[in-house]
């Protein structure tokens, strides 16, 4: 039995059951409508978004907000100001992924666990008010950011591929036969619902963290379908749909908010750049970046993965913030409660 670290080599994972519950939703736990199952299906039988390897399911329906093509929306009213507060003229951004040289014991990034129907456990959250009170499918073979050992976010994701049902957690602890964690949240792969308005998540912005990573498999077929998840140090102490939550220090418009989405501009020259970074410089220009946590200014998340090479990441190193401008993506919003977009 092992874990895999990466969605590139993912498989299905047997999972040991520690404590055993039955799944049942919680407060701020959404399973799909039937009409949205329907649409989810519909979307399927057509070209859309790759399917997640090791099942069957894809990473929420076509039409919803992670996968919209942003290129033709109105830049934002305030984008000058949000890259000039977020130091764009001087900065390039920094994949928060890749090769860690020894400094840790598994490679850079977020880490995605595939399991097929495993027994759910119970979890103690820290802040329970906003987390979904289910079981959730931990176990000691359950991937963790940075290790079993590591300090920081130490973020957990698992996809059931039985139901395509998609839990995440934030500084996940298994200690003394108990498993812990700072929040904790459960979506459904084939709904657009979004959580309570006003709720965190694993993320800061109340957001899925799975559908913001870049994924070494999509990378290497050619086709990034999806917006990327990326952190800046400091936001303003509001959020912006799809966003759900806020953690910002300043009461300032001038400051990005939490879902604040940023394209890479159409005169950007990917000239220079090897045909694996053009792919992600092409999402970038097609679907963008998604502030979703605070962190490191322009430190972009991508999937834990041994296969992530250094040539790659030191290119997309080069990448100025500068070359980014923010969008309005209201034009997109069909309602409030729903990550679906119009058009």
């Amino acid at each position: 039995m092992r874990t895999m670290p990466a969605l590139g080599a993912v498989a299905l994972v047997p999972v040991l059951a520690l404590a055993v519950l039955p799944l049942q939703p919680g407060p701020g736990t959404y399973a799909a409508t039937p009409a949205e199952s329907a649409a989810a299906a519909h979307h399927q039988s057509r070209p859309g978004p790759a399917r997640l390897p090791g099942t069957r399911c894809t990473v929420f329906p076509a039409d919803n907000y992670w996968h919209a093509d942003i290129r033709r929306l109105p830049v934002h009213k305030r984008s000058a100001q949000w890259l000039a507060h977020m130091d764009a003229g001087a900065r390039r951004l920094h994949p928060d992924f890749g090769p860690a040289y020894g400094e840790q014991s598994v490679p850079y990034g977020i880490p995605v666990t595939v399991v097929d129907g495993a027994p759910k456990v119970r979890v103690r959250f820290y802040y329970p008010d906003e987390s979904d009170s289910v079981g959730y499918p931990l176990s000691r073979s359950t991937a963790i950011e940075g290790g079993r050992d590591a300090g920081g976010d130490r973020h957990a994701i698992v996809v059931d591929a039985a139901d395509c049902t998609l839990y995440e957690t934030f500084d996940t602890r298994f200690v003394d036969g108990r498993w812990t964690a700072g929040s904790g949240a459960v979506w459904s792969l084939h709904s657009n619902r979004l959580r309570p308005k006003g709720w965190t998540s694993a993320d800061a912005a109340g957001l899925p963290i799975l559908p913001g990573l870049l994924r070494y498999d999509e990378v290497a077929r050619g086709r990034v379908d999806h917006a990327i998840r990326f952190t800046t140090n400091v936001t303003d102490k509001r959020f912006v749909w799809p966003a759900r939550h806020q953690a910002g220090s300043v009461s300032d418009r001038a400051y990005p908010p939490m879902g604040a989405r940023f394209r890479l501009k159409k005169s950007f020259d990917a000239k220079g750049y090897s045909r694996d970074a053009r792919v992600v410089l092409k999402a970038m220009r097609r679907y963008g970046l998604v502030l979703a946590d605070n962190g490191s200014p322009w430190f972009f998340q991508g999937t834990s993965d041994a296969r992530w090479s250094g040539r790659l990441v030191s290119e997309l190193k080069r990448i100025p913030a500068r070359a980014f401008e923010a969008v309005d993506t209201g034009p997109l919003k069909v309602r409030g409660g729903s990550a679906r977009v119009g058009g």
